[in-house]
């Protein structure tokens, strides 16, 4: 028992405090990202532009390693993927993105990293990803069945108060890295947080969006991964950013018809 002790705790400041240069190799095996990702810019009809509000448009993103980008430059974390690709996609040039994530935190940290700021509440879009930490530390679930609805509401409350304005991503599966190194274990526990998220979702019309399979590409499409061993890549990302667009812009589409 000992040594699983020590080898969870390893693992776990392991989880916290990989890291890497902000130059990751971007343009890693172009071939392949043709392959895996599609370009963004050619996502179904979305080519029309969105007419433009007369304020600037505002996202908020809600998470942890997984939405700060760990071991990816600042520009190649999903959400500044998608914020540049709304604005690709759009006529508003001016749109503002604020980031409250750390790596390592759980739904109990990311409840008092939000306390912590000063929120207004008229974001046009949220995005809310969090819980990986929560599985890896084995924190009791009934904790996670608690906070994640706590959060979501939470988001709500500065996406205008609109449950319409948030997108929940589902939790990326790290077995299928080198750290994880295909272990059955972490993904059925993913799989268990997801079920919640996807059920809980549902229940209150709430847009989830599943990118935890294409995570599961990782072992045998190694570009997926970051130089860490094990969070996602700029790759992996923009493919998150590839379905999480069309349901973003349908959401300012709506906002912007409301005003």
């Amino acid at each position: 028992m000992k040594t699983v002790f020590l080898s969870i705790c390893c693992g776990f400041i392991f989880f916290l405090g990989c890291s890497q240069s902000e130059k990751e190799k971007i343009n890693e095996q172009d071939t392949f990202v043709e392959e895996v990702t599609p370009k963004i810019e050619s996502i179904g009809d979305q080519d029309t532009p969105v007419e433009e509000s007369s304020n600037s448009l505002k996202i908020l993103s809600l998470g942890d390693s997984y939405t700060i980008g760990e071991s990816v430059c600042n520009i190649c974390r999903f959400p500044e993927q998608l914020k540049d690709s709304i604005e690709e996609k759009t006529v508003n040039k001016n749109t503002k993105l604020k980031v409250i994530a750390v790596t390592g935190w759980t739904t109990s940290n990311l409840k008092a990293g939000i306390a912590a700021e000063n929120l207004e509440e008229d974001y046009n879009l949220a995005t809310l990803l969090i819980g990986v930490n929560n599985q890896f530390q084995g924190r009791p679930f009934q904790v996670f069945e608690k906070e994640f609805p706590e959060l979501t509401k939470e988001a709500i409350k500065y996406a205008q108060g609109k449950k319409e304005n948030l997108i929940v991503v589902s939790i990326p599966d790290y077995a299928y890295t080198p750290y994880g190194n295909g272990n059955s274990v972490i993904s059925q526990g993913i799989d268990k947080y997801n079920v919640f998220i996807e059920n809980y979702c549902n229940q209150n019309s709430i847009t989830y969006i599943n990118i935890t399979d294409i995570t599961r590409e990782g072992i045998q499409k190694p570009a997926l991964v970051a130089n860490d061993g094990l969070h996602p890549s700029t790759i992996a990302y923009t493919a998150f950013v590839n379905r999480i667009l069309p349901e973003a812009l349908k959401k300012i589409d709506n906002n912007t018809t409301d005003d």
